[in-house]
């Protein structure tokens, strides 16, 4: 584990040379998500200035949600992102070859090789609203709320880093899988709604919102990932069922990550045959 440490730590020192050797576009970057996350703010201020929920979420609560799926999106981006935008690149030039012959995991070194550092400004951000969220909620947070929420957003991170992977090792086969990224995207859209705002009133809206539950809650449970942390801090805990599938579907989903990676190496054919 200290040698992996050690690897990791060289990783993040590279990442901070490259980005500190540009630092006009390392600025540029951090105005223009900092520009994104006040737009974002704005939008559901103006919101909550007309209605006085969203779903069964309040004002306050809404935010925390809101600031934990910013938080579990910006580790995402920030630490595997560039790294499964490249693999694809890696194959395609033959260099993958040499990740191969490194003394070290090559999951691990394709996973942690680059880093988005100017994503921690959204971290800090994040972390800003959430602490906002919770003095304007003004009810005690106890040490075993804050004990599970920091795993359940570790838990959240590690369903899209699955995910992730599982989509970036279809370019061992299909060479360039553009679309399925895209899809990565799209289908982790629902995210950053919570689940209850799928309960509609309308019966045709009802019946489509009970599907998209059913689906995003138990087949792919994208809704939970990000909605279980935000609820175990600012909502009464009343079931352990979505807690449970929320880590058993991240701990499948690293397993199933791992076979599929292992897997589709096994189909690489190398840059020198």
């Amino acid at each position: 584990m200290r040698y992996y440490l050690r690897v990791w730590l060289m990783f993040f020192r590279n990442a901070l040379i490259r980005e500190l050797t540009f630092r006009g576009n390392f600025v540029i970057t951090i105005l223009t998500r900092t520009f994104w996350f006040a737009a974002q703010l704005t939008l559901f201020e103006i919101i909550f200035r007309n209605v006085k929920g969203i779903g069964d979420w309040s004002r306050p609560e809404y935010f925390a949600f809101m600031a934990t799926g910013m938080l579990i999106n910006a580790l995402v981006e920030a630490f595997f992102m560039p790294n499964a935008a490249n693999f694809s690149e890696l194959i395609r030039s033959g260099n993958l070859d040499f990740a191969l012959l490194k003394p070290i995991d090559t999951q691990f070194l394709i996973s942690f090789e680059k880093m988005d550092l100017a994503m921690f400004n959204q971290i800090f951000l994040a972390v800003a609203l959430l602490g906002y969220a919770l003095v304007s909620l003004g009810q005690p947070i106890a040490a075993w709320q804050v004990g599970l929420y920091l795993l359940y957003v570790g838990v959240g991170v590690a369903f899209f880093y699955s995910l992730m992977i599982v989509l970036a090792s279809t370019s061992i086969w299909l060479g360039r899988n553009q679309g399925l990224y895209d899809f990565w995207f799209y289908i982790t859209i629902f995210a950053r709604y919570p689940r209850s705002i799928y309960n509609g009133v309308n019966p045709a809206a009802w019946e489509l919102g009970e599907i998209l539950q059913f689906s995003f809650s138990y087949l792919l449970p994208i809704l939970l990932v990000v909605t279980v942390p935000a609820e175990v801090l600012v909502k009464p805990f009343t079931s352990w069922e979505f807690p449970a599938i929320a880590l058993a579907s991240s701990i499948v989903g690293l397993i199933l990550a791992r076979t599929v990676f292992r897997w589709s190496l096994k189909s690489y054919r190398s840059a020198s045959s």
